[in-house]
C-alpha cells in the first residue's frame, strides 16, 4: 500500500489519505474498477504534489526552481511536468489551493461579525494572519498573474489561478459592499454614487498593497504589530487617514 505523508499544511495541518483509501471510497460499483482506481491515484498523487510543492515553497522561498522543488519534495522534476505542465501551470495549481483556503478563512470571518467595522477588522486581521503564516507561498501564487484580475475582472478569463483568485475578489467585493451600505445607511436594492460604487474593489487593492509592504517590512520596531496594522487599515477604510492623523484613532 503506497501511504501519502502528511505535509505540514502552511495555512493548517493537513492529513493525508492513502492512496488507496482514496481509490475504494471513489470506485463506482457498477463502473470501470480499474479507471476508477486509476483516476483517484491521480487525484490523490496531484493532490500530494501540490502540497508538496507548497511546503518546499514555504522552505526555499516563492523564487524556488522546479528542480528545487523537486528535490525537496523527494522527487523528479519529470513528476511536477507530467501532472502541471511547467512551473506557471504548478502555481496555477498551488494557487487555487491556497487562494481557496485564503477565501474561507477571510469570508468566514467577514460574515461571524454583525457589526461593519467589527467585520472588517476581522477580515483584515483573518487575511494578514494566513499570509503572514508562510509569506513565501502566498508571493508564489501571487506573483506575475497573466491580468490584475483586481482592477480587470473581466480579463481573468478560464485560468484557473486567475478565476479562483476573481472568484474571491468578486465576493470579498460584494461582502465589502454591503458593509458600506450599512455604514452609511443604504437600505437593501438601493446603491451610492457611482464614484462610490468602486470604492469596494478598489479598497481590496488597498489592503493588498498595506499588507504586502508589511509583508516585506524588516522585522523590527518600526514594523507594526498585525493587530495594530489590522486596527489601522480598519480605520482608513471606515475613517480614513484624519481619524487617526487627530488622535483620535484608538
Amino acid at each position: 500500500m503506497l501511504l501519502i505523508p502528511s505535509v505540514p499544511d502552511t495555512l493548517g495541518i493537513v492529513n493525508i489519505q492513502s492512496v488507496d483509501e482514496a481509490s475504494s471510497q471513489q470506485l463506482e460499483p457498477n463502473g470501470d474498477g480499474r479507471s476508477a482506481r486509476w483516476d483517484a491515484h491521480r487525484a490523490a498523487r496531484r493532490l500530494e504534489l501540490i502540497r508538496l510543492a507548497r511546503r518546499a515553497i514555504h522552505l526555499l522561498g516563492p523564487g524556488a526552481s522546479m528542480d528545487d522543488i523537486a528535490t525537496q519534495a523527494n522527487t523528479s522534476k519529470s513528476v511536477f511536468y507530467r501532472y502541471f505542465g511547467d512551473k506557471d501551470g504548478l502555481r496555477h495549481a498551488v494557487g487555487e489551493y491556497v487562494i481557496g483556503k485564503f477565501r474561507a478563512g477571510v469570508i468566514t470571518a467577514g460574515r461571524n461579525s454583525t457589526e461593519p467595522s467589527d467585520a472588517l477588522h476581522a477580515m483584515m486581521l483573518a487575511y494578514l494572519k494566513m499570509a503572514a503564516n508562510s509569506p513565501n507561498v502566498y508571493f508564489f501564487v501571487t506573483a506575475s498573474p497573466a491580468t490584475d484580475v483586481l482592477t480587470d475582472p473581466a480579463g481573468a478569463g478560464g485560468r484557473v489561478r486567475e478565476g479562483a483568485l476573481n472568484d474571491f475578489f468578486e465576493e470579498l467585493t460584494s461582502m465589502m459592499r454591503d458593509r458600506m451600505h450599512d455604514y452609511i445607511g443604504i437600505g437593501p436594492g438601493g446603491s451610492a454614487s457611482p464614484a462610490l460604487e468602486l470604492w469596494p474593489r478598489a479598497s481590496i487593492g488597498m489592503v493588498r498593497a498595506a499588507g504586502e509592504l508589511w509583508l516585506r517590512a524588516p522585522d523590527d520596531e518600526q514594523r507594526p504589530s498585525i493587530e495594530d496594522l489590522a486596527q489601522s487599515i480598519t480605520e482608513w477604510l471606515t475613517h480614513g487617514v484624519a481619524h487617526q492623523a487627530s488622535g483620535k484613532a484608538s
